[in-house]
């Protein structure tokens, strides 16, 4: 499978793709997706269409099939060259053939080839698929059907240039039906696109439908949120096997999927670590540069992550190290090591937050953390990496191996940022190196969900994790997820396994999980009933499926790169092996495998020669039409692809560029001019640092972003020992001048004290929504208060009370 996300003809050429139907269908934690796209050749020849498009990095594929008149034609799972070496015969001799693969650097992107389709003839081609629903800081549980997918940054020696299409947009739409089910009531359903009301279909509000509103041209992600009451709690669901299937397979025998949520002795999740180096790896590039959504009010991306630093800045605690990182086609960092959190380190560092811009380029990750990963850790400061990124590069697995490999020495917490992200690095990164993964669209706020990773971060790791499982006599279980290697207080861990044996007809089952959480032993339990449920159409086995999938073909790289340094080749020969008959056997694709469907109803081949088409994605159709197409120089990919990613979004794109097709076929970057009008454009004008940035004697103005936050404003005031000073930028945040603040301050007590007693009380009075955001900040005032000596902190509260106007009390505070 090529690396491309579609292919820039320069011409206005028509897209064959019509409309998507997507049916999905929520059981509690998990979703059941059908997506149907309907194809109709226009044209005079025929012509075979080619449509790559994202989904969920987690996702198991397991159905394709397509419809030709009232023909359907259900597509076989098959070892992946074997499939393509049958496609490529099928539409070479004239026959109509459909071919579904995923992409060999990315298990979130799939190809989707539909071969010779004749002139005036319809096609329509099902897809289907099941997935976990992602947990939610605020309990809802999250489903995102995917639209954007950004090209994803090929590093300039990897000699693989994505390309892009002209289409100025989608020209198709969507339509999307859902069905819920739960154990529990279903609250509400949320969503980022217009919906027809909730339709409750019984009394006891577990089951329900709701539609995407007609109309909907598939311009972004689609994210729905479902909350359900009493959701966080542990729960277990056993599947039934599938009936006639060669006897002890995995399809054959039973299937238990377990939601843990462990719960942490109070005593610890309270007190939070004051050690630890604390590293910030911040993308700079292009795409950066972008707005965090469409809508009105929002910030640029880089300008969110320079108040998400400062937010986490001034959280810090006391005695801990950190540095931060920006990476594009190069890297950089603040201090040539980590240094010590202190007054003048965090000032030297916040000084260049404030002019840290989107100007380095591409998004090769890989480099910077090699050189991350290549410093020593430091004694008694466990690691904590957080990587903040729009996540569009094309070497994903070769990232998440080498985060795999470092997997000891730190955890990592990952933020994708913006619509089209790939959900399997960002996800990735962050089960591999222990952490948490959050994902920022549409108009949510990145701090919050930062501070939410930071809370995580300061809580002690998690040792010795097992997991035991108690079962009756004659019954055994084989574990298909992977050990578990992180907890975190209140979030979801998922396991699935294998049951074979004997079941008695009341057959009871427990699991325990079992961990040291500083000098503190816990166990948590859940009990269960063996006997099988009703039929779920095999979701819990397709998922378990491919939870197995995906640690062989992790295990597959490890081997392949030891083979290479000499090693054993029987070893990757038994697990490419293990990993096509698991994939074939379960139904459930991998990266060795592919969906194959010919059409041999007609005995009369396609005549007339073959056209290909690339249809578009969103984010492909929103970068091709105001910059140029990707070009085979390496050299020019790591100019101009971030940017392009963006320029739906970028409020103020320099000029409306066209580009002739001739210029698709350049490899000579230097002879490159672009017809802009009746004007030229050409390639000198572009920076070093950025793909479209102004020349040196251009002076471009940066377009407005929203006025800072007033929270903002009171956090960046307060000093690493968590105290604030008396000072009129203080007082202006309160509505009052130094003076008033001054005047009201009881006597003998520190104005220190004094103006740190005000903050809290503000923070508590008028911003207790955004707790999240402050929490931290708050404890570590609440301690340096704790620590001064003298001053009546009961004094302070009561004037301050009054000078603010609000009714906090002091044990609200912590004091």
């Amino acid at each position: 499978m090529e690396n491309c996300c579609g292919l820039l003809t320069g011409k206005n050429e028509p897209v064959p793709l019509k409309q998507v139907e997507v049916v999905v269908q929520v059981r509690g934690h998990v979703a059941s997706v059908s997506s149907t796209l309907q194809y109709e050749n226009k044209e005079e020849h025929p012509l075979e269409a080619i449509f790559v498009f994202p989904l969920e990095g987690e996702t198991a594929l397991c159905h394709f099939s397509a419809k030709i008149g009232e023909t359907e034609v259900v597509a076989e799972l098959q070892e992946k060259q074997k499939a393509k070496e049958q496609y490529d015969d099928a539409i070479s001799s004239g026959q109509q053939a459909f071919l579904l693969e995923e992409s060999e650097e990315s298990p979130d992107v799939f190809q989707l080839s539909v071969g010779s389709l004749p002139p005036g003839e319809k096609a329509s081609v099902t897809l289907s698929y099941v997935t976990e629903l992602a947990v939610q800081a605020d309990e809802a549980l999250r489903f995102c059907l995917p639209a954007v997918l950004n090209p994803r940054y090929a590093p300039q020696d990897s000699g693989s240039v994505p390309q892009v299409t002209s289409a100025r947009s989608v020209p198709y739409t969507l339509s999307l039906s859902v069905q819920l089910s739960s154990p529990s009531p279903i609250s509400k359903v949320e969503s980022n696109c217009p919906l027809e009301p909730l339709k409750y279909l019984n009394t006891e509000k577990t089951q329900a439908t709701v539609n995407l509103s007609p109309g909907h041209t598939f311009d972004r992600d689609v994210e729905l949120l479902a909350y359900y009451s009493g959701a966080h709690q542990p729960t277990a669901i056993v599947e039934m096997g599938q009936p006639n299937t060669k006897s002890g397979s995995l399809m054959a025998d039973p299937v238990v999927m377990l939601s843990l949520y462990p719960e942490f002795p109070a005593a610890v999740t309270s007190s939070l670590a004051s050690c630890g180096e604390f590293l910030f790896l911040v993308d700079r590039s292009g795409s950066m540069d972008c707005n965090m959504h469409s809508g009105p009010g929002a910030q640029l991306r880089i300008h969110s992550a320079r108040d998400t630093l400062l937010l986490l800045l001034k959280s810090l605690p006391i005695g801990c190290f950190f540095n931060i990182y920006g990476f594009g086609s190069t890297h950089d960092s603040f201090f040539p090591k980590s240094v010590e959190y202190s007054q003048e380190t965090m000032d030297q560092a916040l000084e260049k937050v404030g002019v840290m811009q989107a100007d380095l380029g591409g998004t090769e990750i890989l480099s910077p953390l090699k050189h991350i990963y290549s410093q020593p850790c430091l004694p008694g400061h466990p690691r904590q990496l957080f990587i903040f990124t729009d996540g569009e590069v094309w070497n994903t697995k070769e990232v998440l191996d080498l985060v795999k490999r470092n997997t000891l020495s730190h955890r990592c917490f990952s933020f994708g940022i913006g619509e089209g992200a790939s959900t399997a690095l960002i996800k990735g990164m962050a089960k591999e190196g222990s952490g948490h993964a959050q994902f920022i669209t549409g108009t949510d706020r990145l701090q919050p969900k930062v501070m939410q990773s930071l809370r995580f971060a300061l809580q002690p790791a998690v040792k010795d994790i097992a997991v035991k499982w108690n079962v009756p006599q004659g019954v055994s279980v084989t574990p298909l997820s992977p050990p578990i290697n992180v907890l975190f207080q209140g979030q979801r861990s998922l396991l699935y396994a294998e049951l074979t044996g004997q079941f008695a007809e009341a057959a009871e089952g427990s699991v325990s999980v079992q961990y040291h959480l500083g000098e503190q032993s816990v166990q948590n339990q859940l009990s269960f009933s063996i006997k099988p449920g009703e039929n779920t159409g095999l979701t819990i086995h397709r998922l378990g499926a491919r939870t197995l999938i995906r640690t062989l073909e992790t295990e597959l790289r490890t081997a392949e790169q030891d083979e290479q340094e000499g090693r054993s080749k029987e070893e990757v020969e038994r697990l490419r092996k293990r990993v096509i008959e698991l994939s074939v056997q379960s139904g459930v694709s991998s990266v060795l495998t592919a969906f194959v469907a010919v059409h041999a109803g007609s005995s009369e081949p396609v005549k007339g020669s073959l056209v290909r088409r690339h249809v578009p994605t969103y984010g492909e159709a929103m970068m091709g039409s105001p910059m140029m197409c990707m070009l085979g120089s390496a050299r020019m990919a790591a100019y101009s692809l971030q940017p392009m990613a963006c320029m739906a979004s970028c409020p103020s794109p320099p000029m409306n560029l066209m580009m002739a097709r001739s210029a698709v076929e350049c490899d000579d970057y230097e002879s490159l001019s672009i017809s802009c009008d009746d004007s030229e454009f050409e390639p000198e004008s572009f920076t070093s640092h950025s793909a479209w940035g102004p020349s040196e004697d251009m002076e471009v103005p940066e377009p407005p972003q929203p006025p800072k936050d007033v929270l903002l404003q009171l956090i960046s005031l307060q000093k690493a020992s968590g105290s604030w000073d008396l000072v009129a930028e203080l007082a202006e945040v309160f509505g009052k001048t130094e003076e008033e603040v001054a005047k009201q301050k009881p006597s003998q007590v520190d104005s220190g004290v004094w103006a740190t007693v005000l903050a809290l009380l503000w923070l508590h009075g008028f911003r207790l929504e955004d707790e999240d955001e402050w929490q931290l900040v708050a404890m570590k005032a609440v301690s340096w208060i704790r620590a001064q000596k003298g001053g009546s902190v009961s004094q302070c509260v009561q004037a301050g009370n009054a000078l603010l106007g609000c009714q906090v009390q002091q044990g609200t505070l912590g004091l």
